[in-house]
Order: structure tokens, then sequence, then C-alpha cells
């Protein structure tokens, strides 16, 4: 499971370098921009609900350091 959040972590670091490239490229690249960000939103929502189910099944669980 670990992996997996660190894939889409990475994944949506990438998505928002290039939702950053395409805005400096210029306003006729606005389209690219709401994709980029877009795809953004839903990796997001995507690890969270992940991270919700794997703690609920069991797959993660919290650090405790008692």
């Amino acid at each position: 499971m670990k992996p997996l959040i660190v894939l889409v972590l990475l994944a949506i670091l990438v998505s928002l370098g290039k939702a950053l490239f395409s805005m400096s490229s210029g306003p006729e690249h606005s389209a690219r921009v709401v994709q980029a960000l877009s795809w953004r939103i839903g990796l997001s929502v995507a690890l969270f609900v992940s991270i919700l189910l794997g703690y609920h099944f069991g797959w993660i669980a919290p650090n405790t350091l008692h």
C-alpha cells in the first residue's frame, strides 16, 4: 500500500508541474491547465479514499509511538 501512496503523490506532483508549465506558456494553453488541475483533484480524491479504505480493511495502520 505504501508504494501506491508514493506513486500517487508523485503523479500529483507531476500534474502540478504540468499545470505550472502550461500556465507559464501563455493564456492559449488554459485548457491544458484546467485538464492538469482536474487530474490533480481526481488523484487527490482517489488517494484520500484509498487511504481511508486501506485503514478500514487493515491494509495500513497508524503509527503508535507508545
